[in-house]
């Protein structure tokens, strides 16, 4: 999705920095910063969130009533059966859920999800009307055309098992290097417009796909935007999206870009 006059994505995962009154205490601030923001409003600005399982119908609540869209950080691949611990796409898509992420670096690194594991949760997700938020990136600070090529593979690996629908289905893919989690500045503008291009190329060659947007998701921050213009569809946002304050600031720079790129379209 590189048309001007498309939204931009936002989209932030608490991941488990926050207990559940702090969640709640954020989702309420954020709330109410929707409810007035003109660009949300507008639907210039698209919004998820995805906070930690046991928050997710309180911070559903919270956000009854505005455009914003909520999400689960993980699924398991299969609906039902003996898989104790497990969450189904089924179950979450019944809560109220329209997202799920999968294949975090986080996901892959300390719970083992391989590039098959992650297949399966994709094909899950779509099966159950979720629309994946796909993360991929290279696992080590290369030259752009080298992660470019590590990171399209990860995707395709991803859609091993995607299944042709009517209408084809919709996908947000996260590119998150991760030689940038938890680091205090994301990949240059350069890097990740060279690696995004390849993504959206790909993408739009496939026909399972009926509409997919790019963010970019590595240390993103107040003034990545910018920074990026529309090289990118949006933010995929953590830690730096967790003070409500700071939010707040990439919310009206989402605006202020959009707005930017309408008058200039």
């Amino acid at each position: 999705m590189d048309n001007i006059e498309s939204p931009i994505v936002l989209g932030v995962s608490l991941k488990l920095y926050l207990d559940v009154a702090d969640t709640m205490h954020w989702a309420q601030s954020v709330s109410k910063l929707t409810r007035t923001h003109p660009a949300i409003a507008q639907g210039r600005v698209r919004l998820f969130v995805l906070p930690s399982l046991p928050a997710l119908p309180a911070v559903k609540d919270a956000f009854r009533g505005t455009p914003v869209s909520i999400g689960a950080q993980d699924l398991f691949w299969k609906d039902r059966g003996a898989f104790t611990g497990a969450v189904s796409g089924t179950d979450l898509r019944a809560v109220g859920c329209s997202y799920v992420e999968v294949g975090h670096a986080e996901r892959r690194t300390i719970f083992g999800d391989d590039d098959e594991t992650v297949g399966r949760k994709l094909a899950a997700a779509l099966r159950n009307h979720l629309t994946p938020v796909l993360c991929v990136g290279e696992t080590e600070k290369s030259d752009s055309a080298q992660a470019a090529l590590e990171t399209v593979h990860e995707l395709e690996s991803a859609l091993t098992d995607v299944v042709p629908s009517d209408g084809g289905h919709d996908l947000i893919v996260a590119y998150e290097p991760r030689w940038t989690i938890g680091q205090t500045q994301p990949a240059s503008p350069e890097h990740i417009g060279r690696v995004i291009t390849e993504l959206r190329q790909r993408l739009a060659s496939d026909h399972r796909i009926r509409a997919s947007s790019v963010l970019y998701g590595g240390s993103a921050q107040p003034g990545t935007l910018s920074m990026l213009g529309r090289k990118a569809d949006g933010l995929f946002l953590g830690r730096f999206a967790h003070d409500p304050k700071q939010f707040a600031l990439i919310l009206d720079e989402a605006a202020a870009l959009n707005n930017s790129q309408l008058r200039m379209g």
